[in-house]
């Protein structure tokens, strides 16, 4: 089918919002109408070129929420047209030897992610000027329809809005997981959480839901600080460095418990300021993504193990989609879990350049496109 999708055909380009032809699912693989998309900033790591591609052009986009409309043979029964349903990042087979040791955030079908060729059967599914499209994550929710595998499909409740379901398939399980499944916040623990973005500010969530008695969100942006404090900062500081003086006063000396690093872009020196911050025994979590070239870190290895102190990488929230997303769907609609403040603002797929630009200016949380019957 024709439609149309924000495409990306160079380093340092524009998103390029133009005719596209989306297959229709072979065996596996379902067709979406998509209702919401989330604009996160791994995306733009692609732009940039932090996220190195195999080639151009790029179809954008990873989180999304739509509604099941076509299937093709041999998918699960579990999954019928009309279903809602949100994409995750990462696929799930549940039978490669990371998914069966619970490890399903590292399904071994991720090795493929960024490549473009669809799972079921190694071929494209998207062209733009006669060319083949590579999507973001075997997804690309950049576009108002999409064919992917089922094994990037999560079935959800109907009755939750998809502006805010669309968030579980990336950022919101993301920066929770970070505290719950990775962190492990344990009640009555310190936690700073360095970066208050949608990743972050889940993770903030999941820290004050985890029972932490001090959250500590640090950010450059005092809008961000501002809106921290309703998602349940106990104290915010404008960076790490301005945070180890408050830090050794309100914790007697002990600093945090945790620390958890979600800023957009990772840098090897905020390592060594996050484990300043992170007290004996205790654990720094890297959430943020780095650019795949760069291999400097830096960080005292002396007090590293002198303090006992534990540094881990975290992806996907270290969780299961199938699930993490009914979960924190749940928690949402019991009031626990606040995603409909996180969506600061809806943008039309034409408006992407700008809703990205409003990223970067840090105007929002979180961003969406929102489709419409024009869309369709």
């Amino acid at each position: 089918m024709k439609t149309k999708g924000a495409i990306l055909w160079g380093i340092d380009q524009p998103w390029s919002v133009e005719e596209i032809e989306v297959g229709d699912p072979v065996a596996g693989e379902v067709q979406i109408r998509m209702e919401t998309a989330g604009m996160c900033h791994s995306d733009h790591h692609i732009v940039t070129g932090a996220t190195p591609m195999p080639g151009y052009p790029v179809m954008g986009g990873h989180e999304g929420a739509g509604v099941i409309t076509k299937l093709g043979p041999n998918c699960p029964a579990d999954l019928e047209i009309g279903d809602h349903v949100i994409l995750s990042f990462i696929p799930a087979c549940g039978r490669c030897p990371a998914c069966v040791s619970g490890n399903m955030a590292l399904c071994d079908l991720g090795a493929g992610l960024l490549m473009g060729q669809a799972i079921s059967d190694g071929t494209y599914r998207i062209q733009a000027r006669g060319e083949n499209v590579i999507p973001m994550c075997l997804l690309g929710t950049f576009a108002p329809y999409m064919t992917v595998h089922h094994t990037s499909v999560v079935k959800i409740d109907p009755s939750i809005p998809f502006e805010v379901a669309c968030l579980v398939g990336c950022g919101v399980p993301t920066g929770f997981g970070s505290s719950t499944h990775v962190a492990e916040v344990k009640p009555g623990e310190t936690v700073v959480i360095a970066g208050i973005g949608g990743v972050g500010m889940s993770a903030l969530q999941g820290a004050v839901i985890s029972g932490a008695s001090k959250v500590v969100a640090i950010d450059p942006n005092p809008w961000k600080r501002e809106q921290a404090q309703k998602f349940g900062a106990t104290h915010t500081y404008e960076s790490m460095a301005a945070a180890i003086m408050p830090l050794i006063e309100i914790t007697e000396g002990r600093m945090a418990h945790k620390v958890i690093l979600t800023m957009g872009e990772m840098h090897g020196d905020y390592v060594e300021e996050g484990l300043i911050l992170t007290g004996k025994a205790g654990t720094l979590v890297i959430t943020s993504m780095g650019r795949m070239d760069a291999g400097d870190v830096k960080m005292n290895t002396f007090l590293l193990s002198m303090l006992q102190k534990t540094v881990k990488g975290c992806i996907f929230g270290g969780g299961n989609a199938r699930q993490d997303a009914p979960h924190l769907l749940s928690l949402y609609k019991a009031g626990q879990l606040n995603l409909d403040d996180m969506v600061t603002r809806s943008y039309s797929l034409e408006e992407i350049n700008e809703g990205y630009k409003d990223m970067l200016d840090g105007k929002n949380i979180r961003g969406i496109i929102k489709y419409t019957e024009a869309d369709w």
